[in-house]
């Protein structure tokens, strides 16, 4: 089997986004910066839990409805539920990491197709992709708002399979958690896992069919491909 897949699917949450930016978010409410990724954290966790078990519930409705406990001591410096709203709003306004717009046009010079797939919204997608003008890249946006499970069940990789009419075995899933990795392989997708900070991978996670430092490197791997 060739390296190069047929199409590509990208994880947006922390792989196209840095999502360390919404500290800043958490400041301007008189929050804590540390309690960002304590709540980015639990979302996947209660995300995770309602796959596990059968259920499903909008990202931006977990997200806020966390807030409730994760704010209640916290002297804010404006009204709670304006509080909670700008914080889920933080997500569409995140910054890129800095190899994700020339990584994509690379890919898409290079001739890969390109889809997301994501736990959140697709409008949080457009919105964070469309100032770096690198939204036109892709073939769609897929949420798991509309498959039957969050990521990593298997259902939302198989469904984002059979919306792009691509086999699973055709289709890469690109992230830099290794749960979707995980996730994504026993779906019976192809993997890359982006490791941009020279982290382990987790010995009980299923590896990666590739391990790349960035999006760049992914298209200089799929270009030789």
């Amino acid at each position: 089997m060739s390296e190069r897949p047929e199409m590509v699917v990208l994880d947006v949450n922390e792989t196209l986004s840095d999502t360390s930016a919404l500290a800043g978010r958490f400041e301007e409410v008189g929050a804590p910066g540390h309690l960002a990724a304590t709540w980015f954290a639990a979302v996947l966790r209660d995300g995770f839990a309602l796959t596990a078990t059968g259920g499903s519930a909008p990202f931006a409705t977990v997200a806020a409805a966390l807030l409730d406990d994760l704010l209640a001591p916290v002297r804010l410096t404006r009204p709670v539920e304006e509080a909670k709203a700008f914080l889920v709003e933080g997500f569409a306004g995140l910054p890129l990491h800095p190899d994700v717009a020339p990584g994509l046009t690379d890919l898409a010079a290079a001739g890969v197709r390109l889809v997301t797939l994501t736990n959140g919204a697709v409008a949080t997608t457009t919105a964070l992709l469309a100032p770096a003008g690198v939204d036109g890249l892709f073939e769609h946006h897929l949420s798991v708002a509309d498959a039957p499970t969050w990521k990593p069940g298997a259902g939302s990789y198989r469904w984002a399979a059979e919306r792009c009419g691509v086999a699973a075995a055709d289709l890469m899933l690109v992230a830099v958690h290794p749960w979707d990795v995980h996730g994504a392989r026993g779906a019976g997708l192809r993997t890359c896992w982006v490791d941009r900070d020279a982290r382990t991978y987790p010995s009980y996670f299923t590896p990666p069919g590739l391990r790349v430092s960035s999006l760049t490197d992914l298209a200089r791997r799929l270009a030789a491909g």
